[in-house]
């Protein structure tokens, strides 16, 4: 299933942790790519540059206009969801949303444009109480993979190794990707 997160609402100057949060939990949770709607150059490049260390085929861009964003990917065939503590409870959608391919999911920040309401094919409320965007995301991927998505293997250059008293961290060089 391919899966991308729109970032709306993105302030560089207030945002830059939490957006960088949401493009962290959308690469390690099953998503493909996170569109960020603005720009901030140094959240992007640092986000590429975890996806380059860590593995994947996470991509992250930046966009000028979400909504030109969301309706071409409605054109395409694509179906949005949007995350709120304002929608359907998050049980009673997933099993529609998990039959459609491709998704795009919508993580606010301070206050969403109303039009994104109308736009998106389910507003999901993940709870029904104050709580964070990256938490809203966190459990949503991984109810919609079934929690498949944190067994990947990313292959990476850098690889924790389970262990349950111990940090085991694999680092590789550049030549060991190229010979295996």
């Amino acid at each position: 299933m391919r899966v991308v997160v729109l970032r709306l609402g993105h302030r560089p100057e207030r945002d830059k942790r939490i957006t960088t949060h949401v493009g962290l939990v959308a690469r390690a949770f099953g998503s493909q790519e996170m569109i960020l709607a603005g720009r901030d150059e140094r959240l992007v490049e640092g986000l590429e540059d975890v996806a380059l260390r860590w593995g994947g085929d996470f991509q992250v861009r930046s966009v000028s206009s979400w909504k030109a964003e969301a309706r071409s990917w409605k054109e395409a065939g694509g179906r949005i969801v949007h995350l709120t503590m304002y929608g359907t409870p998050l049980s009673e959608s997933m099993e529609e949303i998990r039959r459609s391919d491709p998704l795009m999911v919508v993580v606010g920040a301070e206050k969403v444009p109303p039009e994104i309401y109308e736009m998106a094919d389910w507003n999901v409320g993940v709870g029904n109480q104050p709580h964070s965007e990256v938490a809203a995301l966190a459990v949503f991927l991984d109810r919609l993979f079934l929690g498949r998505e944190l067994e990947m293997d990313f292959g990476g250059r850098i690889e924790v190794v389970p262990s349950p008293r111990y940090k085991t961290v694999i680092e590789r060089r550049k030549e060991d990707e190229a010979e295996g």
